[in-house]
């Protein structure tokens, strides 16, 4: 935890600190590994200098007899000879010339023969000779009486022998000072490398933070990981379909609601163009897309309203957000409403014609006209007991259809058109799925009056026959054909069922969905209708002038036969 008073580093900013540390400690060591090599080298080529110099002064034909003369006698000369001896000549030059620390040269017992310092003169050297002075030549570090040094021992052989009788060795040794002071000079390039790695690992870091901060959107850890569990436990526990796409064009998001709406499984990381889901909910992300603008449209078996909106983050573009709500069950219980409001009309209406029936009844009783009431209960029982505006609505014997067609004629003739049932309706059984029927033959029917009205005939009608399948099939056909001016010309006769497709408004639209939902009917009416392993089809395209399309629908399991 951090002392009271002092805010924590943010992870950005300990991880900037960690890089830098890191970096710094990596030059550190490969500037002292440098050195340390550089070091090495220079003590491997001052030894190998060493033992040049050692083998040229031990192999002095000069050197080689002095050196056994004096192993031959009995004793070691004074230092004041030897000082003054040839073999102290030849050390000293050799030592001047190269600039080595010393040149020794000792007897066969390492008793110095020749020595920088005249008062080590006859003295045993410090460093051990014995490898040297059994005939074996050898590369020394170690500090003597002048101080460490790098240096090289070679025996000395008699005279004429060659490699057999060793009388004495020479030792040759450079200053590790001078090796020092060589790596001082070699130091500041190492200096220089270590400083540009030191500056480009710094850049490196500061860069690398700023990609980490743009990445992160500026959140640290712990925000992010409390943004996962925020998301899943938002977007798994909504009922509408969320599909987020990143900005390059990729599927970021997609919850289980929207595999569910769409019937896809999870497509996170696929391309949002090559998505298998609909064009008209690809084309809300498009440039040129009204952002937040709901539009309705059909997956599989259910009504979805769909928006999209952008999603920015400090100015940043993160890409569109895709919003699903399943309408299925609004638009089920829409119809439903609207079959329960069209039969709570034709029942008033009903009341109020039956009511208007029995007081002109009542009227002949009360004036004694028997024979006229005889007459008029007559004419109402071949005619029903509701007059509706539909020509022979008396070859229907449901209620529920004559009911429901009732109230569709009633609107049709508020918008001059009239409906009527064809002359080869015939149906027998009673409907025992109104809701289903409500939704296909409300759609045809409301089709073809907006058909019938935007068309150029004189007359506006609109023709209905039913037929349901004998012998308790409970399939009920139906037919509807207006006198509108049918579909475009050379159009396809599947584009109708399309989503978006509608003739209100005077023209065929496709590609959109209107206020209201318009452009979904026959869309909604071909999916119910197959649902059931029924169908709607186009019969006939119909003609510029009428008549128009002739629409057929087959339900299946609708109704079932009456009982008498």
């Amino acid at each position: 935890m951090s002392p009271p008073g002092r805010l924590p580093l943010r992870f950005s900013t300990q991880t900037l600190l960690l890089q830098l540390g890191v970096v710094l400690l990596v030059v550190l060591l490969s500037g002292a590994v440098h050195a340390w090599l550089t070091f090495e080298r220079l003590g491997r080529e001052a030894e190998n200098q060493a033992l040049t110099l050692a083998r040229t002064v031990a192999s002095d034909p000069s050197v080689r007899a002095n050196v056994q003369a004096i192993s031959r006698q009995a004793g070691t000369p004074p230092p004041a000879e030897l000082k003054a001896g040839p073999l102290m000549a030849v050390a000293e030059g050799a030592r001047t010339s190269t600039g080595a620390l010393f040149v020794v040269i000792t007897d066969e017992t390492g008793l110095r023969l020749a020595h920088p310092d005249a008062d080590r003169l006859g003295e045993r050297v410090s460093t051990d000779p014995s490898e040297a002075l059994a005939g074996r030549e050898v590369t020394t570090r170690n500090t003597g009486t002048l101080g460490p040094s790098a240096g090289a021992k070679v025996p000395v052989f008699a005279p004429g022998s060659g490699s057999g009788s060793v009388v004495g060795e020479v030792s040759v040794g450079y200053s590790t000072e001078s090796i020092g002071q060589s790596l001082a000079r070699d130091i500041v390039p190492i200096v220089l490398t270590a400083a540009g790695s030191l500056a480009a690992g710094v850049l490196a870091s500061f860069l690398l933070r700023r990609r980490l901060q743009r990445l992160t959107l500026g959140l640290e850890p712990e925000e992010i990981g409390a943004l996962v569990h925020d998301q899943v436990a938002v977007l798994e526990g909504v009922d509408e379909g969320v599909v987020g796409i990143s900005a390059d064009g990729r599927i970021s998001v997609f919850n289980a609601a929207a595999q569910r709406l769409l019937g896809q499984p999870d497509l996170s990381g696929q391309l949002w163009q090559d998505a298998p889901v609909p064009a008209r909910l690809k084309a809300l992300t498009l440039p040129d897309a009204r952002e937040g603008e709901a539009v309705e449209l059909v997956a599989g078996e259910q009504v979805l309203v769909a928006s999209a909106r952008k999603a920015l983050h400090r100015r940043e573009d993160l890409g569109w957000v895709v919003m699903l709500r399943d309408r299925t069950e609004l638009q089920h219980l829409t119809r439903q409403l609207d079959a329960v409001g069209t039969m709570s009309t034709a029942l008033r209406a009903q009341r109020h014609e039956f009511a208007n029936q029995l007081h002109t009844i009542a009227g002949f009783m009360s004036i004694g006209q028997h024979q006229q009431a005889r007459t008029y209960l007559e004419r109402i029982a071949a005619t029903g007991p509701l007059k509706f505006p539909v020509d022979q609505a008396e070859l229907l014997q449901d209620p529920y259809l004559q009911a429901f067609i009732g109230a569709k004629g009633v609107e049709a003739d508020e918008r001059g058109v009239s409906l009527r049932i064809g002359p080869e309706t015939l149906v027998r059984g009673q409907v025992t799925e109104p809701q289903d029927v409500t939704t296909v033959l409300g759609n045809l029917i409301d089709n073809a009056v907006n058909a019938a009205v935007a068309g150029t005939a004189a007359e506006r009608w609109v023709e209905l026959e039913l037929l349901d399948e004998e012998g308790g099939g409970g399939t009920l056909h139906v037919v509807v054909a207006d006198s509108g001016d049918g579909l475009p010309d050379g159009g396809d006769p599947e584009a109708v069922f399309a989503e978006g497709f509608t003739t209100a408004g005077g023209g065929a639209l496709q590609g959109q969905v209107r206020a209201g939902g318009q452009g979904l009917g026959l869309a909604l009416a071909r999916q119910l209708a197959r649902r059931r392993g029924g169908d709607v089809t186009v019969l006939e395209p119909g003609n510029a002038g009428g008549p128009g399309a002739v629409f057929m629908a087959t339900l299946p399991g609708t109704t079932t036969a009456r009982k008498d």
